[in-house]
């Protein structure tokens, strides 16, 4: 389905997109940036376009991925295509990275999704020219972007890629001082799947709490964006946050859960739960 105003695979000329190559270069700016910050789609192609569609009227200057665009969901190869087309900064997750090497620290589920996932990514979905444009692009991906004083990241400050951050972390008082000694101001992040604010006197807020918008103040604090295609935290719609410079806010959108379940259920690699999970949010 094509969104107003966003590229759409194979179409380089299209909206939001300024990219550098592979969009790992963002645009130099002299005026206050936007940003829409989204983070693990996971295949989840139904999700990622109605998340494309709420951006693509919100005034974006940018869209920030912070990793996870495949594993887990039926449609890795259109993700990634949207994903080249729409973003300016996307970061490697841990998805990512196992389906360029050996999965590390993955359930027997999860394993088996992320070969699947790199059969997909290598004998279905395009020509040569586009498969090897996806790979590419995998294999370019960052785990860390800094745009003072901000932080991006997958997992977390400390091990960009693969650490948790759950909020009954801030009961463990020696991890949060090593993450936020690791922080100018703020860092943004995914992984977890549960969005939410870390602030450094270690209080972790729930995005339902602020009624969606925090502004920032003097202290330091860590936020999780949430998820695009897997939310974690008892709601199915989509996650994500849009950056501005004394605010951030969280959007939910909702999408059809049921056709993306549909499809990982007509596929024997990919585990029932995966699609059951979609429904219930967790």
């Amino acid at each position: 389905m094509a969104q107003p105003g966003l590229a759409q695979p194979g179409d380089p000329k299209g909206g939001l997109a300024r990219p550098g190559k592979f969009h790992n270069q963002t645009c130099k700016v002299n005026f206050p940036v936007k940003r829409a910050i989204i983070s693990d789609i996971h295949g989840n192609l139904e999700a990622l376009e109605s998340v494309l569609a709420h951006i693509g009227d919100q005034q974006i200057d940018e869209i920030y991925c912070l990793g996870d665009v495949i594993g887990y969901g039926p449609n890795p190869c259109e993700c990634l295509d949207l994903v080249i087309s729409n973003t300016q900064i996307c970061l490697l997750g841990n998805h990512d990275q196992g389906a360029m090497f050996d999965p590390e620290g993955f359930n027997s589920g999860a394993e088996r999704a992320i070969f699947w996932t790199r059969d997909q990514l290598e004998n279905s979905g395009g020509s040569r020219d586009q498969i090897d444009q996806r790979w590419d692009f995998l294999g370019t991906l960052p785990r860390v972007h800094r745009d003072d004083p901000w932080l991006f990241v997958h997992g977390s400050p400390r091990n960009p890629v693969n650490e948790y951050v759950f909020p009954e972390d801030i009961y463990n008082q020696k991890k949060m001082e090593k993450l936020f000694g690791l922080i100018t101001k703020a860092s943004f992040q995914g992984h977890t799947h549960v969005p939410g604010i870390f602030l450094e006197n270690l209080e972790f807020i729930t995005p339902e709490q602020t009624k969606n918008v925090f502004g920032f103040g003097e202290e330091k604090f860590m936020v999780n964006v949430g998820s695009v295609g897997q939310p974690r935290d008892g709601d199915p719609r989509s996650c994500y946050i849009v950056l501005e410079d004394d605010q951030l806010t969280y959007h939910r959108v909702a999408y059809d859960f049921g056709v993306t379940a549909d499809k990982i259920y007509q596929t024997p690699d990919l585990d029932n739960f995966l699609g059951d999970r979609l429904k219930d949010g967790r």
